[in-house]
């Protein structure tokens, strides 16, 4: 279980990315999406046999209807202290909220993401460098701008078909009808997307197999940083803030749940992306 980079070293050779607080953000968010995909997608696809057994496993659809919506109130929540917590990093900056959001560091794209983009794939192949990644990637960044974008399409969407009558009080009713439409496909694309592109992004790319440790441990390896996020690394050095992140390897029972969890959500989204797959390409075809 040590790993490339020793994880559970005593010497103080990892550096504090994460602290608790975005960890438990992390973490709420996959339990929430998990149980949003799997009884949206069990109740999208209720006629396949798949979908049964997931509604027999927990019980009847009436159970995964109203799981469904406890995972819904998470998102709410993980949502609105992610803002509370973007708002205390920004106050926490100095920085104007126009630097804060355009700055490298920010967590929002800007025009040095095109660069590295392009910069990626000419390194893909072999046209050039590996780019000089710093706090976050473009594609995490995208990742990010792809929650909110869910919350308040799918959310919004959601609570137009959990409380139809209060909503068409101020729309009209067919608009119902397209909102769970919307739901429902987005929903869809939005599971696609987080059970292949971002694993693959995250977790399964070779520097990274067979999983990203970081957002649950917390650290990062010195070497494995300096080797990834150079730009980071080099900014950390600079401002003399690396001495101050050092710390030890996570506890070797951190490192074992981890691995248990992620894979354990990996198995998960892999089974349902197959199901889907499959019913799409033989059933519905």
């Amino acid at each position: 279980m040590e790993g490339k980079y020793g994880m559970n070293s005593n010497k103080k050779e990892f550096v504090q990315r994460f602290g608790v607080f975005p960890r438990i953000l992390h973490l709420m968010m996959v339990v929430s999406f998990l149980t949003l995909a799997v009884t949206g997608m069990a109740l999208k696809f209720a006629s396949e046999a798949w979908a049964e057994t997931i509604a027999d496993l927990f019980g009847s659809f009436v159970v995964l209807g109203v799981l469904h919506r406890i995972g819904a109130v998470i998102t709410v929540l993980y949502f609105g202290l992610n803002l509370i917590h973007i708002f205390q990093n920004w106050s926490k900056s100095d920085k104007s909220s126009l630097r804060f959001c355009t700055d490298k560091d920010s967590i929002l794209p800007g025009p040095n993401d095109l660069k590295e983009l392009i910069q990626t794939f000419k390194w893909f192949f072999g046209m050039g460098p590996q780019p000089q990644y710093g706090r976050w990637t473009y594609w995490e960044k995208f990742d990010f701008l792809a929650v909110f974008w869910g919350v308040f399409v799918i959310g919004g969407t959601g609570l137009c078909l959990w409380f139809p009558e209060w909503f068409t009080k101020f729309i009209p009713g067919y608009w119902i009808n397209i909102a769970t439409i919307i739901h429902s496909d987005e929903a869809l694309l939005a599971t696609g997307f987080i059970f292949t592109i971002h694993f693959f992004n995250t977790h399964l790319r070779p520097e990274k197999f067979p999983m990203d440790l970081v957002i649950f441990t917390g650290n990062i390896h010195v070497d494995e940083l300096k080797h990834e996020r150079p730009r980071e690394y080099e900014q950390l050095v600079s401002e003399n803030k690396l001495d101050g992140m050092l710390c030890e390897g996570a506890p070797r029972g951190l490192v074992i749940s981890a691995y248990i969890f992620g894979f354990t959500a990996l198995t998960i989204g892999l089974s349902l992306v197959f199901g889907i797959i499959y019913t799409m390409l033989f059933v519905y075809m």
